[in-house]
């Protein structure tokens, strides 16, 4: 069993929470994910690792309410325990290969929207440990809904909040506040973005005009996080990838994500499950090697 040792309500139905689990604490890297249950008969459901305390021994995770499985995992109190916590999953980021020296010469940006913000926290939180500065944008529809302001802030080059309704930071979206940051003079060679897919691809859509090459997480579309039940079938560059398995990131020029968008809806009723299955054929489900 895995024991919540920290619980806290971030913001609106978002919870943080950390859970003991040193296996997956010591082998964590920054853009992988977990997949937990709260009890045997609970679903499992995949996220992405805000945070690891090696030493302690415990991860945290960060996790809306959206559905019944998560409005039961927010009943859960400290001293509670999680039936499974299965990880770390899927590659991490690809900053987490490169040569330290030259890491350390990137101009990198990340952009955080809502929920995302956890996972582009965890890779702040690398970068700063191992001395890369790097800039962030967190976006949020009102300032009551952005969530680990102060850890952001604490890890961060330069933070820059946008809000759509303007009651903190930039008034607007996150491409706004990039665009007004480009015509400020700031210029960067790499940038990260996470949150709900409609952001990405139109933070996509800006980076490539702008001509800043940018890395999606794709997270967001996972349901089962094993390869084997097909949810995260997308496509990059014209090939078809499963997030979980081949990702969870990916360059964000090269993902359809006009395609993903339909493609989950659909995925949400049994009788769209049957028609995506007859469409893909032999590319319906991941390469988990058991579902052949």
């Amino acid at each position: 069993m895995f024991e919540i040792t920290r619980k806290e309500l971030l913001g609106p139905k978002v919870y943080l929470m950390d859970i003991v689990a040193p296996r997956v604490a010591e082998r964590a890297l920054p853009g992988q994910f977990l997949i937990v249950r709260a009890d045997a008969e609970g679903e499992r459901i995949p996220l992405t690792v805000c945070d690891d305390n090696k030493e302690k021994g415990t991860i945290t995770i960060v996790f809306q309410t959206v559905g019944a499985e998560t409005m039961r995992m927010a009943e859960l109190e400290v001293g509670d325990s999680f039936a499974d916590v299965v990880g770390p999953l899927g590659n991490p980021s690809d900053l987490v290969d490169v040569p330290l020296d030259e890491l350390k010469k990137k101009k990198i940006l990340f952009i955080a929207g809502g929920v995302g913000t956890a996972p582009v926290y965890h890779q702040l939180k690398w970068l700063h440990e191992h001395g890369v500065d790097a800039d962030c944008i967190q976006g949020a529809r009102s300032k009551e809904i952005l969530i680990l302001e102060k850890e952001m802030e604490a890890v961060t080059g330069n933070l820059y909040f946008a809000t759509d309704d303007g009651s903190y930071g930039i008034h607007g979206n996150v491409c706004v506040a990039l665009q007004q940051l480009y015509d400020e003079g700031k210029r960067y060679d790499h940038c990260v973005v996470i949150g709900p897919m409609i952001m990405m691809k139109f933070a996509c859509q800006l980076t490539k005009k702008l001509g800043i090459p940018t890395v999606v997480s794709m997270n967001t579309i996972m349901v089962d996080g094993t390869g084997m039940c097909g949810a995260c079938r997308l496509l990059v560059g014209g090939k078809v990838k499963f997030a979980c398995v081949d990702g969870p990131e990916f360059d964000g020029w090269e993902v359809d994500f006009d395609q993903a968008m339909q493609r989950s809806r659909l995925y949400k009723t049994e009788e769209g499950r049957l028609l995506l299955k007859e469409q893909e054929k032999e590319t319906h489900e991941g390469g988990c090697g058991y579902c052949k």
